[in-house]
């Protein structure tokens, strides 16, 4: 089984037991998270689509992890006329492992 869940503006596709890293979430390590803006399910009795979530599905899923991604340098410049700037930016993550999926 399957489905393909919307979080922090992305989607994911995650099946049971599966880990990944998604946008911060609130709750500590150990945490279960209810995630029920699921988008699709599909599994051995067919696909359920919905419009635009499917009623009645949620994602089961543990807090394994809160930290920070690698930095990334942002770097700025214009020829010529002497400006250049230069910042970094570390993302804030939470690492997830699905436990269960729910359909309707």
């Amino acid at each position: 089984m399957y489905a393909i869940i919307k979080t922090g503006g992305k989607q994911y596709r995650v099946s049971p037991g599966q880990t990944l890293r998604v946008e911060k979430l609130d709750g500590d390590v150990g945490e279960t998270v209810e995630l029920d803006n699921v988008l699709l399910v599909g599994g051995g009795e067919g696909i359920q689509i919905g419009t635009p979530s499917v009623a009645g599905a949620a994602v089961s899923a543990e807090i394994v992890e809160q930290g920070r991604a690698k930095k990334i340098i942002v770097f700025k410049k214009k020829r010529r006329k002497g400006y250049h700037k230069k910042q970094g930016h570390r993302q804030y993550y939470t690492g997830l492992r699905i436990t269960d999926i729910r359909a309707s």
